[in-house]
């Protein structure tokens, strides 16, 4: 083991990824399709071209292991890759555990959290092919955000629909939104045919990413060509980019004296942080050069992954996605307005479910009281306020940790700290002032 002062590992620019790993090759089973809403037969690059950049198609289908990471994304990525592996001492000290957890922290990007890993590139794509706006939904706002940077930086226009309840309950990530460039609508909205429908029938609704998902496809369908849609999570091109957080991880142990994780925590409401965290790592056990436990760490609120049915559905509530094989709660639940707003999504990943569904990756839930209790103590131990949704992962990790109190139960944790949580501090100010509630209505 390296000497107990050093607390973190940063690599050099120069060990920055090159290439996305795309995981689809290296599984034991092929993952069913997507299919397509009409026909119900095999989705084709064709199909989706005329919503997604056809870049982005093509990785969507790919059976190829490696994707170069193009130069123009790369230089963008330097601003704050590679991101800060940390050995969480005084957690452990506060734990009184044996365990030695590790956090891989994500909230170094320009807005604060992983989605960045993605929103660049699906802006970079758009760009080359000409595109001059994206539209896209979100939750928290952390999608949102990032992806009203991206297209600032490739010089498009950004239309977000936000989940209403978030909408409300964030305002400082709307102003971040705008402070980009975004222009940000409350969903459902009367703007959209999906929204107005939604309205009608419940106007009260505090919304979901599901609806949101229909009023930004909708908005790009009908935007004559001029825009496309951009998805912050679940599709396999979204994994594809968010793997860079698990390649710089295998870099990375090692300079801690570690030669795997024993186990990763990761949050999930959509799946691309704990895939892109995970399956660079699952590919070393699946080539038996590892051990790992994979644990992805669901709201209680939204137990897509615990509750759900693994089956075909729609990605939105007006059923205009494709068809995908994903653990699914149906695609007209509508979660409880919890804090953890990036969490509030009716399915999985097909790519994460697959790995579910195979058993090469564990499912757990947490309810909000639990999550904040979790991400308060880290906050407090590290000094590094925990996004809502991360404080899942946290809280699945810290149970563990405290059961593991004698040198034989030692292992190596690796918690995937999604990112920071500073503007989500009312939410946190809610928990400690004793009015946070479990609302679960399952």
């Amino acid at each position: 083991m390296v000497d107990d002062t050093l607390v973190k590992a940063l690599l050099a620019e120069s060990e920055m990824p090159t290439q996305w790993y795309n995981i689809v090759p290296d599984l034991p089973e092929p993952p069913p399709p997507h299919l397509h809403p009409g026909t119900r037969g095999p989705l084709t690059v064709n199909d989706m071209a005329p919503i997604f950049a056809r870049a982005l198609c093509e990785q969507e289908f790919s059976t190829e292991r490696y994707v170069d990471i193009p130069e123009a994304v790369a230089e963008v990525y330097r601003i704050w890759r590679p991101s800060p592996l940390f050995r969480a001492r005084r957690l452990e000290k506060a734990l009184s555990t044996s365990a030695r957890i590790y956090y891989k922290y994500e909230g170094t990007s320009p807005i604060g959290s992983h989605k960045a890993n993605s929103s660049v590139p699906q802006a970079y794509y758009n760009s080359v092919e000409g595109v001059s706006r994206l539209t896209t939904e979100t939750g928290a706002g952390q999608w949102g955000s990032a992806l009203a940077f991206a297209c600032q930086v490739f010089g498009m226009g950004c239309e977000i629909w936000q989940v209403r309840a978030s909408y409300e309950g964030k305002p400082y990530r709307r102003m971040l939104m705008e402070t980009f460039g975004g222009t940000v609508h409350p969903s459902p909205s009367d703007l959209t045919e999906s929204g107005r429908a939604v309205l009608a029938a419940h106007p009260d609704t505090p919304g979901s990413l599901g609806m949101a998902v229909s009023e930004a496809i909708e908005a790009a369908a009908g935007s004559g060509g001029a825009a496309k849609y951009a998805l912050g999570s679940v599709l396999n091109h979204v994994v594809l980019h968010q793997s860079v957080i698990g390649e710089e991880v295998l870099r990375q142990l090692p300079m801690f004296g570690e030669e795997q994780a024993d186990v990763v925590y990761g949050c999930a409401g959509g799946g691309s942080n704990l895939a892109g965290l995970s399956f660079p790592l699952l590919r070393e056990k699946l080539a038996g050069h590892a051990d790992t436990r994979f644990v992805a760490v669901e709201p209680a609120a939204c137990p897509s992954l615990t509750q759900g049915r693994y089956e075909y559905d729609h990605g939105d509530v007006a059923g205009l996605t494709p068809l995908l094989k994903m653990y699914t709660l149906g695609q007209d639940f509508v979660p409880d307005p919890i804090h953890a707003g990036g969490l509030r999504y009716h399915g999985m990943s097909p790519l994460l479910s697959h790995t579910v569904n195979l058993g090469l990756v564990e499912a757990a839930a947490v309810g909000q009281q639990e999550a904040f209790e979790a991400g308060v103590l880290f906050a407090r131990a590290e000094g590094l306020v925990p996004a809502p949704e991360s404080c899942h992962a946290v809280a699945a990790a810290v149970a563990d940790a405290r059961s593991r109190t004698r040198p034989e139960d030692s292992v190596a944790m690796v918690i995937g700290l999604s990112g920071h949580g500073q503007l989500d501090l009312p939410a946190y100010q809610t928990y400690l002032s004793g009015d946070l509630a479990d609302t679960v209505r399952l």
